[in-house]
Order: C-alpha cells, then structure tokens, then sequence
C-alpha cells in the first residue's frame, strides 16, 4: 500500500469536483440542502435537520492510489439507535453508474466533531470514478480530500438526465443505515444516471405548502418522489395541495406517490392496521382520481410492497425504520417502477 503522508489537500468546493445534492450550494456556498434564505417560510425543524447532509455526493475522476478526506462536522454523533458510520460517516464508491462498487467508509469515534480518514489505498495507479457520499444525519462545515502529490485529477462524466428530487421523513433522510450509500436514495442513485436530492427531514416531512414550493423552485426536475405519509398530519389535506403547487410549475414531470412502508404495529393492532390500510388506499384514489382528470405524469407506489412478501418485518432497526436490508429492498423495488416513470420524463430519459 501507499504512505499517505505526503497528500495534497483540496477543497471538495474545488473544481473539477462535482458536489451534487446540494441544490443551493452555488448561492450560498455551504452543505445545505434548503436554501439559507427562502421566499417561503421554512419550517424551525425542517430548518435544522435541512444542515444534515444526506443525499450528497462529491464525484470525480483521479488515478490517485490513495485518498484520504479532513471533515469538521457541526456536531457529534448522539442516536442511539444509528451506528456512527451512517450518522456522520462517508462513503467511497468505485465505478460508473450501475456498476458502482462499495469501497470503504470513512468516520471517527462518535464523540467526534473533527477527524481524518482513509477511504481508498490501493497499490495499483489507475484512473478511477470516484463517488463519495455525505453524512446522513450529520452537517458538515468544511472538508477537505487529500490526493497524491502526482494524481491526475478529472471531473465525473455528466448525468444523462435531469434531477430527482425525493421529499419525506426520517427514512428517507436514510435512517437507520449503517453507513450513507446504504439509504435508499443513495442506492438508487447508483442505478440511475441522475442526481439525487434527499429531502427527507426526520420526524418533519409534513407536507406544508410552502415545502412544495420550496421544491418546485429546484431548476431541472426528471422525477418527483413523495414518500412523506409518515409524517403528515393530515394527509387528505396537504397531499392534493401539495400536488397542485408542483404542478403549478411543472404539468409534465412525472410524480410518484409512495405510501409507507409497514411497521411492525400493524401485525399486532388491528385499528393501527386500518389505519395504515386506509390510508394507503386513499393515496392510490387520489392519483387515480388524478389520472382521470386528465394528468398522465402522476403514479403509485403502493409502500406495504417495498419491503417484500417475505419476513419484512426483519427489514427494520426499531420495527418503523430500515436496516441496511430494508433499504435495499426498498431500492429492488423501486427501481422498475421508476426506470418506467423515467421513460414518460420530458428530462428523464
């Protein structure tokens, strides 16, 4: 293996890096996934959880053996039920868009707010896509990739299509994957040649209006996903709205709208069973409802699929939020179904 005592460092804002999922990241020139000031009114939590960093990517190309990254985060790791690695660790990942291998992860004690790490080693010099994943439940201040002295160093090949932009709760933010590739946006994002953003806000994906004008301002949409049942209050009222501000802006861009992913309550308590049951299906009239209005581009996900027929119940950390399985089988099952949304995508294809 190579020392990697004698690195350069670059700031990962410096071309030719590429910083995805960050939509305004030009503008305010941070690790934020909302705007730092906004037309809209943003929600005091939503505001916070917006400096956790999921859903972001740096990519790049280097024949560099080694690479190392410095990080300041905003804060420590303190959940009990996320390991470290997925909280506030990177990912590497080697290789072209379906076929994007797993390398290592990058993370410090939980304790810690600063730390330098390994994320590739290997003997061999050779040019390499490269694609690093952010924290999920974590902000970070600055960071900094270190490179061998003699690397070549090239930007990532462009996406083929426009952007897809996910809005929900805490398990679409990624919690509770062991390390950041393993979210199901992430995973998805490793079969598609097209930006993800990660708008899952934990425990605050409720559907306001002025979130889906938020999100209708983001320049470039292939896709929107809604996944944020878990948290609505009122979901027979915010959904269609929300809907309707999106399409406001954009007639044409496919919509889909998942339902949520079972938990465990729903084996044991027949009312909780109900309830999620009519509610799911109130989502899949809604959009039928829709479609025979005249609106070809909105679709359904019915979410009591994507973890599977069989043992699903062991998809989850706590019995509502994925392990690393759930969310790959989330991933499994979405991805048809948007590979065929995608084809319907003005910008998509």
């Amino acid at each position: 293996m190579n020392s990697p005592d004698k690195l350069v460092w670059y700031s990962a804002q410096e071309k030719p890096f590429f910083i995805c999922g960050f939509p305004w990241l030009k503008q305010d020139k941070c690790y934020r996934r909302l705007p730092l000031k906004s037309s809209w009114p943003i929600p005091p939590a939503v505001d916070t959880l917006a400096n956790n960093t999921a859903g972001g990517q740096i990519r790049f190309q280097t024949d560099s053996p080694v690479i190392q990254l410095k990080v300041t985060l905003l804060g420590p790791s303190n959940m009990y039920h996320m390991p470290a690695t997925g909280q506030s660790g990177f990912d590497c990942y080697v290789g072209p868009v379906g076929r994007c291998c797993y390398l290592a992860t990058a993370a410090g004690k939980p304790s810690d707010v600063e730390y330098q790490a390994t994320l590739l080693n290997l003997p061999e010099k050779k040019m390499r896509l490269i694609t690093i994943y952010f924290p999920l439940y974590q902000g970070v201040k600055n960071l900094l990739l270190g490179l061998s002295p003699d690397a070549r160093l090239l930007p990532p090949p462009v996406f083929s299509g426009g952007r897809i932009i996910v809005y929900g709760t805490s398990i679409t933010q990624g919690g509770c994957a062991s390390r950041p590739g393993m979210a199901y946006t992430n995973i998805l994002s490793r079969r598609f040649n097209h930006e993800f953003i990660n708008l899952g806000f934990s425990g605050s994906g409720r559907g306001e209006p002025e979130m889906a004008r938020i999100i209708s301002e983001i320049p470039g949409p292939a896709c929107y996903l809604l996944d944020y049942e878990a948290n609505a209050p009122d979901l027979r009222a915010s959904l269609p709205e929300f809907i309707r501000i999106l399409r406001e802006k954009y007639a044409r861009i496919p919509i889909l709208v998942i339902s949520r992913i079972p938990f465990a309550r729903i084996c044991h308590e027949p009312a909780v069973r109900n309830n999620y049951f009519r509610s799911r299906n109130y989502q899949a009239r809604l959009v039928e409802k829709l479609q025979d209005q005249g609106d070809k581009f909105i679709f359904f996900q019915d979410g009591s699929r994507l973890l599977g027929k069989k043992d699903w119940q062991e998809c989850t950390v706590d019995g509502v939020h994925p392990t690393d399985l759930g969310f790959l089988r989330m991933a499994d099952n979405l991805t048809p179904v948007l590979k065929n949304i995608l084809k319907k995508s003005p910008s998509g294809r």
